[in-house]
């Protein structure tokens, strides 16, 4: 046991990816974004970095928080890690999954459907049952998903993962938007577990559409993430920076600053480690 949760929230241009290792080294991926602004490297693949440079052979857990290709483009190295337990959206079908594919991008969207089939083993009272912490060091991992909204928008569709050890919360919402946010919000549990967050990834990459002052105010993190690309037209940065508190932030190239707004575009990988009594961030 290291005592201690580890996270990376890759540089994936527009997209997302984020790596945890738990107290206990076990293995967690939310989605499965692809290429880097700061490596200059367009094929990035956070599952192969993370096989070839950390070593590891196996992911104990999967979170794909919806089907767009931003979210699932590095799904053709999927199997390389032989991943023991999946969580996606149920609710959307096969054939609405691909209705969106192109040509170029169809086989990755037929790996992903392959892969949605394939995973459909009750893992509850197993070893990598998600639901309980003992199974993940400690670490407390609680979704939430909205199943009520209609399929024509899978960003809706998108889980909430908040994630919680030693008194720090880490918030995961996906591509949600402000209306799926507002009804999730109806339901007391989840206010509760988002609740005084310290970490909070901006919903939909940051753009106006996934803001919803209720659900940051209700967060309120120290730091809000925000995994986007370069040219954004909708950006609410601005607004997300207003509401969190700030938290200092080490450069790995030396300093600290208070921020109250990291920006994969422009900050890089954004590295986070917390425990018992500290918060780390690093780009």
């Amino acid at each position: 046991m290291t005592n201690k949760v580890e996270m990376v929230f890759w540089d994936v241009q527009h997209g997302h990816a984020t790596y945890l290792k738990t107290p206990n080294e076990r293995h967690i991926v939310i989605d499965l974004g692809t290429g880097s602004y700061s490596d200059d490297k367009t094929e990035f693949s956070p599952l192969t970095h993370i096989k070839n440079n950390y070593k590891v052979e196996k992911l104990d857990y999967v979170i794909i928080t919806h089907p767009h290709l931003d979210h699932i483009d590095d799904v053709l190295n999927f199997d390389s890690l032989s991943p023991k337990v999946l969580n996606r959206p149920k609710t959307l079908s096969n054939e609405k999954i691909m209705s969106g594919a192109s040509d170029k991008d169809k086989p990755k969207f037929k790996k992903y459907c392959e892969i949605n089939d394939r995973y459909n083993r009750d893992v509850t009272g197993s070893v990598y049952c998600p639901n309980n912490p003992e199974n993940w060091g400690g670490l407390k991992i609680t979704t939430f998903r909205n199943d009520e909204c209609d399929d024509d928008n899978p960003n809706n569709h998108s889980s909430v993962t908040i994630f919680e050890y030693a008194n720090t919360k880490v918030v995961i919402p996906g591509d949600n938007e402000s209306t799926s946010l507002e009804y999730l919000m109806e339901n007391g549990l989840f206010l509760k577990a988002i609740k005084d967050a310290d970490i909070l990834l901006a919903p939909h990459h940051g753009r106006e559409s996934g803001y919803n002052s209720d659900f940051v105010k209700a967060v309120s993190p120290c730091i809000t993430i925000v995994s986007d690309g370069k040219k954004v037209d909708t950006s609410a940065n601005d607004r997300y920076s207003a509401i969190s508190r700030g938290w200092t932030v080490y450069n790995s190239s030396g300093g600290s600053k208070k921020r109250k707004c990291l920006s994969t575009n422009s900050d890089g990988a954004i590295r986070i480690e917390f425990g018992d009594n500290y918060l780390h961030v690093k780009h």
